[in-house]
């Protein structure tokens, strides 16, 4: 029950925007406290970092101002809770493995292959048919068109190293990882929603989230479920430019 209310509040902070979410996130930490002091300590670090990215608004606006805000709190989000495991509680469960040594196999270069395919088929089709795209800014002006490449790109790297390798993490120590993967793709999910992909887009987003955790668990590879990540996030940009300028990139066939 407490995970799961941490979990369920992320749908109210961040799905909803509505501060009653800071309700369940206290009551499950003190339910956790209750229960399972250690659990209640693991919670603590999600929850603090989710505290810290609520606190500022989650869009693609992409002036320099909110660029610079909304980057300061997502690296905080990451750091507090690896800081305080690492120094604090002693521990080295939040781990952001790059260097595996360790060759990706014939299936994960497939893999990779086949994500790519299904950006480009599904994601001129959710962005258009439902008019999400508008959540984006029109790219036309240069410094936007990068600037949307860079913010798509470094949200893409933060969702891995927030939900998959903390909290993903933190919540495979008290459950199995089934039960963990579909907490942190909650949350997850949730985050998304509140960037930008709405209507039917928890459709894309949740199954997305519950295989970057699983695909996480196989590889032990941060750099594996990051370029798997930014594989479908180039496709996505290329896709918002195309549902604002269907001149532009002439490649879709939707």
């Amino acid at each position: 029950m407490p995970a799961g209310l941490v979990s369920v509040s992320g749908v109210l902070l961040f799905g909803a925007e509505n501060d009653l979410g800071y309700g369940l996130l206290a009551g499950g930490l003190v339910a956790a406290a209750i229960i399972d002091r250690e659990l209640m300590r693991h919670l603590a670090l999600i929850a603090a970092g989710m505290v810290i990215i609520s606190v500022v608004p989650l869009n693609a606006d992409l002036s320099t101002q909110h660029m610079v805000l909304m980057g300061g709190a997502l690296a905080l989000a990451v750091l507090v809770p690896w800081l305080v495991s690492r120094f604090v509680y002693r521990e080295d469960i939040i781990k952001f493995p790059v260097n595996t040594g360790r060759k990706w196999p014939l299936t994960a270069r497939l893999y990779l292959i086949g994500v790519v395919l299904l950006g480009y088929f599904i994601l001129p089709v959710y962005l258009i048919s439902t008019g999400v795209y508008q959540n984006w800014p029109d790219a036309s002006d240069p410094a936007i068109f990068w600037k949307l490449f860079l913010g798509v790109n470094a949200v893409g790297i933060w969702d891995e190293l927030f939900f998959v390798c903390t909290t993903f993490a933190l919540l495979r120590r008290h459950f199995p990882d089934w039960l963990a993967n579909i907490l942190q793709a909650v949350i997850f999910s949730s985050f998304l929603w509140e960037i930008g992909y709405q209507a039917w887009g928890p459709l894309l987003t949740f199954p997305f989230a519950l295989l970057q955790g699983y695909t996480f668990k196989l590889t032990k590879s941060l750099t594996y479920v990051v370029t798997v990540h930014l594989a479908f996030d180039f496709v996505l940009f290329l896709a918002l430019v195309h549902a604002h300028n269907h001149d532009w990139l002439p490649i879709f066939l939707y």
